[in-house]
């Protein structure tokens, strides 16, 4: 009996960009569920009754919470594909780590830069250029976080880029500028299928958050 594989995402979210990653790069079939997250539907509140949040993966009918949970999980049942995590424990811990870290460091820095304005964009700005450099010196020369090949720290990051466009605009930078070799990395990950069908438009983000600013009275 196959599988029955379906992802509950919403298209700007950068944590369901790296599960539609995931599943690609594992050659994996899904259906693809779009939510309302203003009118969130009845199978969200069943699957993921405690969060009420995507991405959620519903796999023969069980669902799997949380992004990073989720591609580790991808990893585990596809196992005959692209592995995305390293076989070695210390280097999977590393790439855990700074997974944790993109989504607590990288993730408030951005959201001060959309939903603020002044002195505390300014200073979302500064602390997101300070955490693409950290991440920046982490990867080195390597092509990828884990060396050579495309992985788990790689296709956690890279949905974040779909949103430097807007955060750009809203406050005024270049991070290619600022971060030659990460903005070096950005591309060399967009020339893959994989993340290049899986990014929205950079311009159909900034057209979304715009709205969205202005929905929290953000000029």
């Amino acid at each position: 009996m196959a599988d029955e594989v379906i992802l509950l995402d919403f298209w700007p979210s950068m944590y369901g960009m790296r599960l539609r990653i995931a599943l690609a790069e594992k050659g994996v079939k899904y259906e693809n569920k779009e939510q309302d997250l203003r009118n969130k539907s009845p199978l969200l509140l069943q699957m993921n009754p405690i969060h009420k949040k995507v991405p959620v993966l519903v796999h023969n009918g069980k669902p799997v919470l949380e992004s990073s949970i989720i591609v580790q999980y991808i990893d585990e049942v596809w196992k005959d594909k692209t592995p995305l995590l390293p076989s070695d424990p210390y280097e999977r811990a590393q790439a855990r780590f700074w997974v944790d870290f993109i989504d607590k460091k990288l993730y408030e820095a951005g959201r001060k830069i959309w939903t603020t304005t002044g002195e505390a964009q300014e200073e979302g700005k500064k602390e997101f250029i300070e955490v693409i450099k950290t991440l920046e010196g982490q990867m080195g020369d390597k092509p990828y976080f884990g060396g050579e090949a495309f992985g788990f720290v790689d296709l956690s990051l890279i949905p974040f880029y779909s949103w430097f466009h807007a955060f750009e605009t809203f406050a005024k930078f270049s991070v290619a500028a600022e971060c030659l070799n990460f903005s070096a990395w950005a591309k060399r990950c967009m020339e893959k299928e994989s993340v290049a069908k899986s990014l929205p438009d950079e311009k159909k983000v900034l057209v979304f958050l715009t709205e969205y600013r202005k929905s929290l009275g953000i000029e």
